[in-house]
């Protein structure tokens, strides 16, 4: 089981709860780390959460987790998911197994919003189930050997 998962928030999720609730539903960011901080701990693991409106802060973040036991990631990189090179490569170079998380169907949206840089490197890809994809990537990462 991986025992320490680390959650990535990318920019504008430090709006949910308000922004396009209609896309993105009424839960807070502070109401998902709650739940997953709480689905991790009744496992016994450890989940550390962040987030950043800054590319680069998200990828020092990243590159922090190689040297912090980080065994998995899971990350919402929102709008830089269909734009860093640098996230993807950050991803890439620490070789930490993650899975890529989106609260709405992107498929099902701008054309723009259908490319991933990070999907090929992702064990998985969750996107369209709302905040629940966030807890079904956390059950999946705790079920993950290390």
């Amino acid at each position: 089981m991986a025992q320490h998962i680390l959650v990535l928030h990318g920019p504008n999720l430090n709006l949910l709860g308000t922004r396009e609730p209609d896309v993105y539903g009424a839960d807070t960011l502070s109401d998902i780390n709650q739940r997953l901080l709480a689905i991790a701990g009744h496992h016994g693991a450890r989940c550390s959460v962040y987030q950043s409106n800054h590319e680069g802060e998200l990828v020092d973040r990243i590159q922090a987790a190689a040297q912090d036991q980080t065994d998995f990631i899971i990350i919402n990189a929102a709008a830089y998911t269909h734009t860093s090179v640098a996230i993807r490569d950050a991803l890439a170079a620490v070789r930490i197994p993650f899975v890529e998380v989106h609260i709405s169907n992107v498929y099902s949206r701008e054309a723009f919003r259908h490319h991933s840089y990070l999907a090929d490197l992702a064990r998985g890809v969750i996107a369209g189930l709302g905040v629940y994809g966030y807890e079904a990537a956390l059950q999946y990462a705790l079920a993950q050997r290390t």
